[in-house]
């Protein structure tokens, strides 16, 4: 049994209007649980999934995630387990259709897991296949794009899900362009009562405002998160309709910095830890709920 742990992340700049983002890893987590048995009555592999949070949560991405570890180890002529159940059980405290990246969470932490599961079956090691860490975030994107969570591939988030830290990313070249770490003591996210999942977003709404989105961009390469991040958040609820003064009453109430994560519906807000109070109390009319957490500058690990 291995159990990995990857963290959300946090959107800096949306990828989907220019191809380019920008996100950070946050203290919200998906831990993958993988068990590899032998089953006389199995004939090649067999994948049981399961969300321990959400019983009825579509395991889609699991089975995909599990399916293209396997089948990257099945390539070296070394690896030759047949006639196995590979078991999957994930459990999560990041809220799903968030924004927060819970498919590059759960597909970074269940191919990562099951690759060393299944190593680990057989009496080998990792340098054996020589597998790199872009192969396994590799494996996750493809495994996302294959079931249809992400538009772009999600570099941005699963780079900051895998590595921790804040990514500044190509996403159609797969390619990490800047990274940081990232200093603030806390992170504040707002969750309106409602889930807004990236596949069914307006994409050619998000498109419309690409140029102004490169503007937001150039912020964050020059390492200006809280400009990148507030621009970047009001440019993509205009193309949304969705509520901008939720970014302008925490502004105003100290916050450095405040914008829509993915395509919502989380609010991502970054403030000095004493400003906190004050920020939570301006939007506590708000219905939803207000997680504190922290950065997440080490991200994917094997617990």
């Amino acid at each position: 049994m291995v159990i990995v742990r990857s963290p959300a992340s946090a959107t800096v700049i949306n990828a989907i209007s220019t191809g380019k983002g920008s996100a950070f890893g946050i203290e919200l987590y998906v831990t993958a649980e993988v068990t590899v048995i032998y089953k006389e009555s199995v004939k090649g592999v067999e994948y049981i999934c399961k969300s321990l949070d959400h019983p009825n949560m579509d395991t889609r991405l699991m089975e995909e995630s599990a399916k293209r570890a396997y089948d990257k180890l099945n390539e070296n002529p070394l690896f030759n387990l047949e006639n196995i159940c590979i078991i999957v059980e994930t459990t999560s405290d990041i809220p799903p259709g968030s924004g927060l990246s819970s498919s590059s969470a759960a597909s970074n932490s269940v191919v990562y897991a099951t690759l060393l599961a299944l190593i680990e079956e057989c009496g080998l090691s990792m340098d054996t296949f020589k597998i790199t860490d872009e192969d396994i975030i590799n494996m996750a994107i493809d495994a996302s794009l294959e079931v249809g969570v992400t538009k772009t591939g999600s570099f941005d988030d699963a780079s900051a899900s895998f590595y921790g830290g804040w990514k500044i990313t190509d996403n159609y070249e797969r390619e990490i362009l800047r990274e940081y770490r990232v200093d603030y003591e806390k992170v504040l996210i707002y969750i309106p009562n409602k889930s807004l999942y990236t596949a069914k977003s307006d994409v050619n709404a998000m498109k419309s405002i690409s140029s102004l989105v490169e503007i937001a961009f150039n912020k964050a390469i020059e390492k200006n998160i809280e400009d990148a991040l507030t621009l970047n958040g009001f440019l993509y609820c205009a193309a949304l309709d969705l509520d901008s003064q939720i970014s302008m009453k925490a502004i105003k109430a100290g916050a450095k910095a405040a914008g829509l994560s993915g395509t919502g519906s989380a609010y991502t807000i970054l403030a000095d830890a004493e400003d906190m109070e004050s920020i939570k109390d301006a939007l506590r009319d708000y219905p939803g709920r207000l997680i504190e957490c922290r950065p997440d500058n080490t991200g994917s690990i094997v617990l």
